[in-house]
């Protein structure tokens, strides 16, 4: 009945004109992946699932198979998940990623979202947490996406291939580092407070702590120091942060 109702509800979506969202799950235990596999089936997706890191990196880096979005677990065998989203990463495939693991430390979290993984959900975890997580990342970037590519002092942005550049130095942002700033490229030099970017980007349904915002400020910062940028995102203590162009005054 459910594997009905999720063939019912994709054919829904062709008669109708939408995009079936399509989902590559990545994790070795094949009771959970299973679980998690149906649940997904049952909101609408399509989904296909990898138990081992090799088989996993097959499918992860051959775009053919038109991925969406991959979960991946942090621990698989003989290839580990890190290793696969920074490959994917290296090859330019910009899907948004959520690693799945139970390494819950901080260092963990960040090492996870520094490396290319959009979203960090540690085990144990509810599936309608995940369910949340995964329509919040493939909702956002149809909303930024009104113009292919966003100019700013000497910056130039491709808000669809989420590519950054700086006169001919580019690289590849992830899915979740694109949407934060695509908040503050449509809107330079103008103060962006963090309850405005955790509503823009997370919404209002969200746990996100504080904290997460300033990671993603701290990466896109480290990606503009890697092109060369002269821009800046500035903290105004007690009120934000603002884009800033090139050579401009510091903010108090």
């Amino acid at each position: 009945m459910e594997k009905r109702l999720s063939v019912h509800m994709q054919s829904d979506a062709v008669e109708r004109g939408l995009k079936i969202m399509k989902i590559l799950l990545l994790e070795d235990d094949m009771e959970l992946c299973s679980s998690i596999q149906e649940e997904l089936q049952k909101a609408g997706y399509v989904v296909d699932c990898c138990y081992d890191g090799e088989t996993a990196m097959i499918h992860a880096l051959h775009t053919e198979y038109g991925y969406d979005l991959a979960v991946v677990d942090r621990m698989l065998p003989i290839i580990d998940g890190m290793t696969i989203i920074k490959a994917m990463r290296q090859k330019e495939i910009a899907i948004p990623v959520i690693i799945i693991t139970g390494m819950a430390e901080l260092n963990d979290r960040i090492e996870g979202l520094d490396n290319g993984a959009d979203d960090y959900l540690v085990k144990p975890f509810h599936i309608p947490e995940l369910l949340a997580r995964i329509r919040a990342l493939i909702r956002r970037p149809a909303e930024i996406r009104q113009e292919t590519c966003t100019r700013f002092s000497d910056l130039s942005f491709n808000q669809t291939e989420h590519i950054l550049s700086c006169g001919t130095n580019s690289l590849l942002l992830t899915a979740r580092e694109s949407e934060v700033l695509s908040v503050f490229i449509n809107r330079p030099q103008s103060l962006v407070s963090r309850e405005q970017l955790i509503y823009k980007i997370w919404g209002t349904d969200t746990d996100i702590v504080p904290g997460n915002v300033d990671n993603y400020i701290s990466f896109l910062r480290k990606r503009l120091r890697e092109i060369g940028s002269g821009c800046e995102i500035r903290t105004v203590y007690g009120a934000g942060y603002k884009l800033e162009g090139k050579n401009a005054p510091s903010s108090v």
